[in-house]
């Protein structure tokens, strides 16, 4: 019970974190959460300023040493060194400056850093606050200099060390402090993949890996970059490019890389990157390559009047197949979020776009044998896609023994089997381009619905054949329907269910249950139908989030953790198109975070019965159960 004592508000409640403080009292807002992906970030951020040196030409070779027990780092380079005088507003070292205060570096004023990753200048100084040891070792001038820090405070004063060394650079050896991060064991594979994507990035620079626990020693140098890069992709993909040579264009201002390839595979594949950090969520840069590719190609094809009579070519069309790497370099760039996973700056899109068009144009039209080849790719995709026919991978899976002519609004996965495949079959064109933007491809399908689908239970059997929507599920199921269902020609492990969290969605979710329930039962009796439980409220409370999946939930949600400190934001969203696609992904799509409800049937008859008062045609069934429970109605979703 509260006394009357915690009730008060004054001054004393006021809580001023100071330091370092804020980034042990909340990780997640640095480095985006204390799992295997924040931990790793701690390393990136160190590597990113060892990168920044390299790309400004200030160091040839960085070396990441990780230690013998796999728990602790060190990040090497042969840059400048970071200052070790006196700081005229801290009154501390450069050093101890950078490693100890937030915003804090040298890449804020525009004259020692042309480009660079860290702009927020709180990487090295987070690295510290969440490390239980950190050891910085600076050479420069002819000697070498050494300071100690513990959870983000000096444990020792700067050390000028014994002896005259050559050269110049900075080393950063840290332990990340395990009462932050559940584990803090470092990933050999999730490391080596980013050193050597860092090398195909920045030609030239030679990224060493010294690897303890496994008493192995790699170097990575690529002197052709990210066309190197492309080849390797391409090869993990298990994929064919349709033409030898691939299309690369450097500028230098903008300073912007990128280089594609079209391939034998169905989907679109783009892996971008800005002052060399990967930008999973995309960003303008993106928005830029892909404007400037639907362009180029749109003219060639123009130009040489190259598009057949009654042949409708897409944005889809032209990049089914494309694989390509981007990597931008700017002065300012404007990150989502510390975590820099997406880029905002709009100017750039304009950039990247005028740096694409015109040289891809010029290129098909000086390779016009490689050209044509990518035009007729480009032109059986649209043939495909009108034709009502998934592209060529999802048309190989087999279905019953045979290739099945799936539903053109299908976008498939990627894998082969039905293993541990999901097929989400979505309400609206909306919500499923925020469901395929969020999906993790490899095994998850979207099959878009469009308005109300029929109600199978008051229709006749010749009008429910003749439903596109109809036609379209049970194609991409792909194991008949009725008595002739054949449950070895399932495509799908589970099919979900995936509507609105309001009344509408609710109804649709209503009628798809009577017909899989009416016609195809037999995927409920094996376990394969789920229904999705997408959240109808988002609420912020704090710097918490939280996810509500009706108002019940929501109220349950206000009394547990509105405890009166912050005034709960809450947002009801219209519909699961209003998501972005990584909110979805997170709160419906994602096996790990994701609510579902397996549909199971408990009682056949009277489930029977239900079915068929609520959607049958004797209206005076649907009118008793109204009646009968108008009373408990306190609020009607309309």
């Amino acid at each position: 019970m509260a006394t009357k004592k915690s009730k008060k508000y004054t001054g004393e409640n006021i809580v001023v974190l100071e330091g370092l403080e804020p980034v042990r009292k909340r990780p997640g807002m640095y480095i985006g959460g204390v799992g295997p992906a924040g931990l790793h970030h701690l390393i990136w951020e160190i590597m990113d300023n060892s990168v920044d040196e390299a790309m400004n030409g200030h160091a040839t070779e960085i070396t990441v040493h990780l230690h013998k027990e796999g728990d602790s780092i060190t990040i090497s380079d042969n840059g400048r060194g970071i200052p070790i005088d006196k700081h005229a507003k801290t009154k501390k070292s450069a050093l101890e400056t950078v490693l100890t205060v937030l915003h804090a570096g040298g890449k804020f004023d525009g004259n020692n850093y042309k480009t660079a990753g860290g702009l927020h200048g709180v990487g090295a100084s987070v690295v510290n606050a969440l490390s239980k040891k950190l050891v910085a070792v600076v050479k420069r001038g002819g000697s070498q200099y050494k300071m100690e820090f513990a959870k983000g405070k000096p444990k020792s004063k700067l050390q000028k060390l014994k002896g005259t060394v050559r050269g110049t650079g900075t080393s950063i050896f840290f332990s990340p402090d395990p009462t932050i991060f559940p584990r803090t064991n470092f990933n050999v594979d999730t490391i080596r993949q980013r050193l050597e994507i860092a090398s195909f990035l920045h030609r030239g620079v030679k990224v060493n890996f010294h690897n303890d626990p496994d008493k192995t020693k790699e170097s990575f140098h690529h002197e052709e970059g990210i066309v190197e890069y492309l080849g390797q992709v391409i090869k993990q993909r298990d994929t064919t490019a349709i033409h030898e040579t691939p299309f690369t264009v450097r500028s230098e201002d903008p300073r912007v890389e990128l280089t594609l390839q079209w391939t034998e595979s169905t989907d679109e594949h783009l892996r971008s990157y800005v002052n060399g950090i990967p930008t999973g969520n995309g960003g303008t840069h993106e928005n830029g390559f892909r404007s400037g590719l639907n362009k180029a190609v749109r003219n060639y094809f123009d130009m040489h009047n190259l598009i057949p009579r009654g042949v409708k070519i897409t944005p889809d069309d032209i990049r089914e197949g494309m694989v390509g790497i981007l990597s931008i370099f700017i002065a300012e760039p404007q990150f989502q979020g510390q975590t820099k996973d997406r880029l905002n700056n709009p100017e750039v899109q304009a950039s990247v776009d005028g740096v694409m068009r015109p040289a891809l144009e010029q290129w098909m039209n000086n390779n016009r044998e490689t050209a044509d080849g990518i035009i007729a790719r480009i032109i059986a995709a649209a043939r495909a896609r009108a034709a009502s026919r998934a592209a060529s991978a999802a048309v190989s899976r087999k279905t019953g023994g045979k290739r099945s002519m799936l539903p053109g609004k299908l976008s498939d996965c990627l894998n082969s089997g039905r293993g541990n495949s999901e097929l989400f079959i979505v309400e609206g064109d909306s919500a499923g381009g925020s469901a395929k933007q969020g999906r993790d491809r490899n095994y998850q399908a979207i099959l878009p619905l469009r308005g109300k689908v029929l109600n199978t239970e008051s229709s006749t059997l010749k009008k429910m054949m003749d439903n596109k929507e109809i036609q379209d599920m049970v194609t991409a199921l792909g194991c008949g329907i009725g008595p002739a269902l054949d449950l070895s020609g399932l495509r799908y492990e589970r099919i979900i269910l995936l509507a609105d969290a309001d009344s509408d969605g609710h109804h649709i979710t209503t009628l798809l249950l009577t017909f899989f329930y009416r016609h195809m039962p037999k995927l409920i009796a094996e376990g394969h139908l789920y229904i999705a439980l997408p959240p109808l409220f988002r609420i912020n409370i704090g710097k918490q989030t939280h996810w509500a999946a009706d108002e019940d939930d929501r109220t349950r949600i206000l009394k547990e953790h509105g405890d009166g400190r912050a005034n709960p934001e809450i947002t009801r969203f219209k519909g699961l198109g209003e998501m972005m696609p990584k909110v979805l992904w997170d709160t419906t799509l994602n096996p790990d975070t994701r609510r579902m409800l397996k549909v199971e049937i408990d009682d056949q008859l009277e489930t029977d019965r239900v079915i068929s008062d609520l959607m049958g045609r004797d209206a005076s069934a649907r009118f008793r159960f109204i009646m009968e429970r108008a009373e408990y109605a306190s609020e009607i979703d309309v």
